[in-house]
């Protein structure tokens, strides 16, 4: 079971969730928005453009860090222009800001340059990331006098596009796409990763990072068995102690918080926000010193844009997960398929939600009711929080040039206080 230290820690902290789907603030919102069921946000069951697809979101930072939508019909703002899916998976770090930004702007972007372009491209969706970080970074600008901790927040960035019968994903940072495919010759579904990642856990991403920078050697650092950019682990800028709810009378001892700042998140090299990464004038006062650079620099550590893969898809192409690495710290990509495979598709968003948290229980030797009665911000450390989106592919329906329902958008999480 979970240890005596651990349980010492989050003892002042623990206070049971609202559970329940017949509660008030389960059903307040009703299916059209979504359902709330204490820290936890879903939507069972949705139609899209080429299929059904499921959302769930739940919780585990005090303010909720990871946003995320599905828009589906008009892909741009022309009454002749193609009709498509659009998801979005944004994994605030630092903060919620930038995240919330993105979920707000993103997908307008996508539909003017979409647009401008008489059609949807790996070009539209790059010029629309690149647009989104320059409004984002133009607001810190604004507001640097006022909320300078805005230069130090951003968000990871994963966008799947289904139009015109091709698949086009764009990936900036970790969360992860991944294709659950039928294999006919075996008669057994078969997990295809989709995305880029951008981790500095992985060799190819440091050698990257290394060619951007030749003459910077702490470019990337190992430090407490952790790659890091820069020596910097970004969740450490919008540090909380092991009790975030402030209302609440925590007492946790400060080597308990240093103790535990390991699961606090891992280090990426592209993202939409991290102003301080960026531009060298957010590198300085009235940032607080412990999230600045030492040193000056003359050229963005990170980058804002992603990588995309553009695919055809086929019969054999039976679904995608959508997901924030959260998720897939605890469920392998295989599983996940096979979860999804075996499973009816109302709720499945959910039940890979819960899949993934009753692994995170296990790892603590801890029961799983016993994790559902943590509250946020002492959830993080057990968890992260985790977005699922699944879109289930209609062959039929892909390559369809029209769409006679009306225009679908959903924006995950909707009902959760945060």
């Amino acid at each position: 079971m979970v240890s005596a230290t651990l349980l010492r820690i989050v003892a002042p902290c623990w206070k049971p969730a609202v559970v329940g789907e017949n509660s008030s603030r389960a059903g307040a919102a009703g299916d059209a928005a979504g359902r709330v069921d204490g820290l936890l946000w879903y939507k069972d069951i949705g139609r899209h453009v080429a299929g059904d697809f499921s959302m769930a979101v739940i919780q585990a930072n005090n303010l909720l860090e990871d946003q995320s939508q599905l828009e589906s019909g008009p892909m741009s703002s022309l009454d002749s222009g193609p009709q498509g899916t659009f998801v979005g998976i944004y994994d605030g770090h630092g903060g919620p800001e930038a995240a919330r930004f993105v979920n707000d702007c993103l997908f307008d972007n996508i539909k003017k340059f979409t647009s401008e372009n008489n059609g949807m491209s790996a070009d539209v969706i790059t010029k629309a990331f690149l647009a989104t970080e320059e409004e984002f970074l133009s607001l810190v600008k604004r507001q640097w006098q006022i909320k300078p901790q805005m230069a130090s927040v951003g968000a990871c960035c994963l966008v799947g596009i289904i139009c015109g019968g091709l698949l086009y994903i764009a990936n900036a940072g970790d969360s992860r796409v991944v294709l659950g495919r039928f294999e006919k010759a075996f008669k057994e579904i078969k997990a295809v990763q989709l995305s880029t990642e951008h981790n500095a856990s992985l060799e190819s991403v440091r050698e990257e990072l290394r060619l951007l920078h030749p003459d910077d050697p702490q470019i990337v650092v190992l430090k407490h068995k952790v790659w890091r950019v820069k020596g910097i682990i970004q969740s450490e800028v919008a540090f909380v102690a092991i009790c975030c709810d402030l209302t609440w009378p925590c007492v946790a001892p400060q080597h308990h918080t240093r103790r535990y700042m390991s699961l606090l998140g891992s280090e990426i090299s592209r993202s939409i926000g991290d102003a301080y990464l960026k531009r060298a004038e957010f590198n300085r006062e009235p940032l607080l010193p412990k999230f600045r650079l030492p040193e000056p620099f003359d050229k963005p550590i990170l980058k804002a844009e992603p990588t995309i893969e553009v695919q055809k898809l086929y019969p054999e192409d039976q679904f995608l997960i959508f997901a924030s690495d959260g998720l897939w710290e605890h469920l392998s990509n295989q599983e996940a398929v096979e979860i999804v495979q075996n499973s009816p598709r109302n709720g499945i968003a959910r039940k890979l939600v819960k899949e993934a948290l009753r692994e995170a229980a296990k790892k603590r030797e801890m029961r799983y009711s016993d994790l559902e009665k943590i509250d946020r911000g002492v959830r993080r450390h057990f968890h992260d929080d985790i977005t699922v989106i699944v879109l289930f592919l209609d062959s039929q329906l892909i390559n369809r040039s029209s769409w006679d329902g009306p225009p679908i958008s959903v924006k995950g999480a909707g009902g959760i206080s945060a």
